[in-house]
């Protein structure tokens, strides 16, 4: 069996993609942008071939490679990164090889937040009211039924890039100056923000699940440059976990994982924000192995394998945290401090890569403890600045 992995050198973590397939036999091939030299020697053991592309942007580039892997190697079976970035690449060249999953068509759906937003509706899942921009009275006129703030995005975007909030006519005015097609309007809900983050094996069953709660939502973080915090829940809210199956059913996901994201009310109610047909972002995918005692870069590569774990079995009995801190604040205790404090309950410290530190911060420290207190106790005697 041939497996493409797009990037395999980054998030660093997933390397563990690579060496979990090696691991059920199959030739792991790596398409990537690093250089060969600074992959690890764990990913360098693990691959059958590394084609390096500079230019994996370019379409012309990446097709090239996977016609010289298919011809060296034989048919491709699989093509993956696992990556929001290389989803679009990932589904075009399916599509141009004849390989099995996503092809363009069902991921754009899948990407874009009309797209998400009719399924929801479809799948009867609440959402917030949006439209996407078509002229600027169209806008007004949104605006003047719904009040203010609005939040303006991307129907098209990763994270909170090119994501604004615009609180009043004055602001809205402005905005309207500038070309915004493209863009999906919506009102700003007040909520925390949560998700509901699994695996589904190719008959569509859900055979992973947890549930991670934000300390700020992605866009205050990024513009405000806050302290990122977040943590697994050892419970999954009732409705959050009907709504975020209904959601994986009707988006009709398979082999893969999913990240699908909720506003929670005060009134303990959901309404749907958006889903990432992939794993959650950062260091999320070890989380998720440190709430349960698991390994889910083995459970993909099993899945992938042709393997049955239909019968894989779980208990999530931590509750898991990234805690982050940023470079060029003061706080409270230095990093040595905070090291020798969280003591037994600190399962590793390291820096984010410099491209995810504007929405994970800088510094990284991950903990686990089975009560809630404790973590949220934690989170704060290490953010305290």
């Amino acid at each position: 069996m041939n497996v493409i992995f797009i990037s395999p050198g980054f998030p660093p973590q997933f390397f563990q993609f690579c060496t979990a397939l090696r691991a059920q036999g199959v030739n792991v091939l790596g398409l990537g942008d690093t250089p060969p030299h600074e992959l690890d020697p764990a990913l360098h053991a693990a691959l059958g071939e590394y084609y390096f592309a500079p230019n994996l942007s370019s379409y012309d580039d990446a097709h090239r490679a996977v016609a010289y892997l298919s011809w060296k190697h034989g048919r491709i079976d699989r093509i993956d990164s696992h990556n929001e970035h290389w989803l679009g690449l990932e589904a075009r060249l399916r599509e141009d090889f004849n390989i099995p999953g996503p092809r363009p068509a069902q991921m754009d759906v899948w990407r874009t937040k009309s797209g998400m937003a009719r399924l929801y509706q479809e799948a009867g899942i609440p959402r917030p009211d949006g439209v996407r921009f078509e002229s600027s009275a169209q806008v007004r006129a949104f605006a003047k039924a719904q009040g203010f703030p609005l939040i303006f995005k991307p129907d098209v975007g990763v994270g909170a890039a090119r994501t604004f909030k615009v609180n009043d006519e004055r602001a809205l005015a402005k905005v309207l100056e500038e070309p915004l097609h493209g863009y999906l309007v919506q009102p700003f809900i007040t909520g925390d923000i949560v998700s509901y983050d699994g695996f589904v094996d190719r008959d569509g069953r859900i055979v992973f699940d947890t549930s991670h709660a934000y300390s700020s939502g992605i866009m205050e973080v990024v513009l405000g440059g806050l302290d990122v915090s977040y943590w697994s829940r050892r419970e999954i809210p009732k409705q959050l976990a009907d709504f975020g199956r209904r959601a994986v059913e009707k988006f009709g996901i398979r082999e893969r994982f999913f990240h699908a994201e909720f506003f929670e009310l005060e009134d303990g109610t959901h309404k749907a924000l958006e889903i990432n047909v992939r794993p959650p972002g950062g260091f999320t995918t070890d989380m998720m192995n440190y709430t349960a005692d698991v390994n889910v870069y083995e459970l993909w590569a099993k899945a992938i394998a042709g393997q049955d774990v239909s019968g894989f079995t779980f208990e999530r009995r931590w509750h898991v945290a990234h805690i982050s801190r940023r470079n060029g604040v003061t706080y409270k205790r230095s990093r040595e401090e905070a090291l020798a404090y969280l003591g037994s309950r600190l399962l590793w410290h390291r820096w984010m890569p410099p491209v995810l530190a504007g929405a994970m911060g800088d510094e990284v420290f991950m903990i686990r403890h089975p009560e809630l207190a404790r973590v949220k106790e934690d989170i704060a005697w290490v953010q305290e600045r």
